[in-house]
């Protein structure tokens, strides 16, 4: 160790420290190892150190990172100006949907010696949240791994999606409710739910089981907004009238039912370029259900394909927590 007095460090030293709690950087890259750094190292449990040689061959951890970085990021997508411990974190630039292309992180990752892991492809995500770290697993690589990461990342690899739609309609049917009978919880939930998405209810109605009226309300709300939501008369009840109203509006379905549980009765149409959402009772009495799981991608203006519903019910049964984390849970995730 005490040879190595003088020299250039060749890499990061971590200090993980218990008593703490911390796991911090204690050394950088770079840093000219003097005789009072001996003691630390060896606390550190170094006996030995790599330097800084300049083997062309070979790149060092922080320049893999460094070459790599502005390559995984798309748009709204930002990432550390400069390595720690041979590792760039990536984060979102603004609220959003996460897109990752899954065949080209694998294809990365198969290389074994990058290390590249990712949130799930359309996660909702917060500004500044982190979404990606990218590193290489050794101190250094063949500057052939490099060349090919590069081959591979000749588009960016993650983007975050802005949530676009920022106006909404809420139509409650069923002459329980609009008698007054019973009161209203729908409204009350899906505004909620839509805020954190920074989406305003600007347009809301209860109105009778009456197929005429549910379609005219749905046509006029469908011109004041960017996504309506209808609950009421969503089942397979043969006097259930939403379905059938939305479908004289000129509705046209992506699908009618889904495979996630709770809420297998959501069906998704659109009018032009309106999102209609057909909403089951579920998304009243459940924190999460099929609505929670596709919500993000409709808010993001995407027209989900009808394999992608198909594709959900790996994972769509909700684990029914005690505690419910959603989305930070497996309930359909990546969906």
């Amino acid at each position: 160790m005490e040879d190595a007095i003088g020299l250039s460090l060749g890499h990061d030293i971590t200090e993980v420290n218990v008593t703490e709690n911390v796991k911090r950087r204690a050394f950088r890259r770079g840093h000219i190892i003097t005789e009072g750094d001996v003691p630390y190292l060896k606390d550190l449990g170094k006996k030995s150190i790599f330097v800084m040689t300049g083997d062309e061959d070979e790149i060092h951890e922080d320049d893999a990172a460094l070459i790599s970085a502005p390559l995984i990021a798309g748009e709204n997508i930002r990432f550390d100006s400069e390595p720690s411990e041979g590792k760039i974190s990536f984060y979102a630039a603004c609220d959003g949907l996460l897109k990752v292309d899954r065949d080209r992180l694998y294809k990365i990752n198969a290389l074994e010696i990058p290390s590249l892991p990712t949130l799930h492809s359309n996660f909702p995500v917060t500004e500044n949240k982190q979404v990606a770290a990218f590193r290489i697993i050794p101190l250094f690589c063949d500057r052939e791994i490099i060349k090919e990461i590069q081959s591979i990342l000749k588009t960016p690899l993650i983007y975050i999606k802005p949530f676009l739609f920022r106006k909404a309609g809420i139509i409650v049917t069923g002459n329980e409710v609009f008698e007054g009978r019973i009161k209203d919880a729908f409204i009350p939930k899906i505004s909620r739910i839509l805020r954190k998405y920074g989406v305003r209810t600007v347009q809301k109605k209860i109105l009778p089981d009456q197929k005429d009226e549910i379609s005219a309300v749905v046509t006029d709300f469908a011109k004041k907004c960017d996504i309506v939501f209808v609950t009421g008369g969503t089942s397979v009840d043969p006097d259930d009238q939403t379905v059938a109203a939305l479908a004289d509006a000129g509705v046209n379905y992506e699908n009618k039912g889904n495979p996630v549980q709770p809420g297998n009765n959501l069906t998704v149409g659109y009018m032009g370029n309106v999102t209609i959402c057909a909403v089951p009772a579920a998304a009243i009495y459940f924190k999460a259900t099929a609505l929670d799981v596709f919500l993000p991608r409709l808010l993001a203006g995407e027209k989900i394909p009808k394999e992608d519903f198909y594709h959900a019910g790996h994972g769509g049964l909700c684990h029914f927590c005690k505690k419910c984390h959603f989305p930070v849970c497996p309930f359909a995730v990546g969906n």
